[in-house]
């Protein structure tokens, strides 16, 4: 199923998880590192390691919040413009899952 994504992401310049964590900064706005990698069901290290790259350009931004011991992340308005331009991406990739799911003998139910 990851690769049915990541296909429609090939050439986009990002990997379907993170245009993922793009899409939901976007929608959430700014949140803990801890608790968007919960929101995520993500491994903290895990959500670490599709920032990193995020952040070298420049698509979301890690500050520190009140509490000292937090970091905070947040979308820029490169990583919005960005999440938006690929969105036609995702809805394409969800149209065609459930091809996906019946070439695997997996009941497609519930899948638009």
């Amino acid at each position: 199923m990851t690769q049915h994504y990541e296909d429609h992401f090939r050439g986009s310049g990002l990997r379907a998880t993170q245009f993922t964590i793009l899409s939901t900064l976007a929608q959430t706005g700014p949140l803990p590192l801890s608790r968007l990698a919960r929101f995520m069901g993500l491994e903290r290290t895990t959500l670490t390691r599709n920032l990193s790259p995020l952040k070298q350009r420049n698509l979301v931004t890690l500050a520190g919040a009140p509490d000292a011991r937090v970091r905070e992340v947040a979308i820029t308005p490169a990583g919005e413009a960005l999440a938006r331009k690929l969105l036609p991406r995702w809805h394409k990739a969800q149209e065609t899952v459930g091809e996906v799911l019946n070439e695997l003998g997996l009941p497609a139910s519930g899948v638009p």
